[in-house]
């Protein structure tokens, strides 16, 4: 995927997210509390927290999930090499479908992200 679909696929799982809580606000509303105090600061960091987020996203190839946390641990300031480490240890449950994802599209959304941040 090239940096601008990334950023496209980002583009679009928001705009999702804002007619879901046209159709649905009171549901939208308690999945956004719920979603927000389970990424909040804790015993484990807001980094931590996106790095599990993208290693399960890859675990069921979910290609939105890997984009989303991705960005989320970048902007936490996790390092490419903590990212793709997460991304690997999906590869130990999922195996070659999780591999593939790990080093193509996890790949791809950390250039993206990083050449957008300069």
């Amino acid at each position: 995927m090239e940096p601008s679909m990334i950023h496209e696929a980002l583009r679009e799982y928001k705009e999702g997210i804002g007619h879901f809580e046209q159709e649905l606000p009171e549901v939208a509303a308690e999945y956004n509390r719920f979603t927000e105090a389970c990424f909040a600061e804790g015993e484990l960091s807001r980094q931590v927290k996106h790095l599990i987020g993208l290693a399960l996203g890859v675990y069921t190839n979910d290609e939105y999930c890997i984009i989303y946390h991705t960005k989320g641990a970048v902007d936490q300031g996790a390092t490419d090499r903590q990212i793709m480490e997460a991304a690997a240890v999906s590869g130990a449950f999922g195996g070659g479908a999780a591999m593939s994802q790990a080093v193509t599209l996890v790949r791809e959304a950390i250039q993206a992200f990083r050449n957008a941040a300069h």
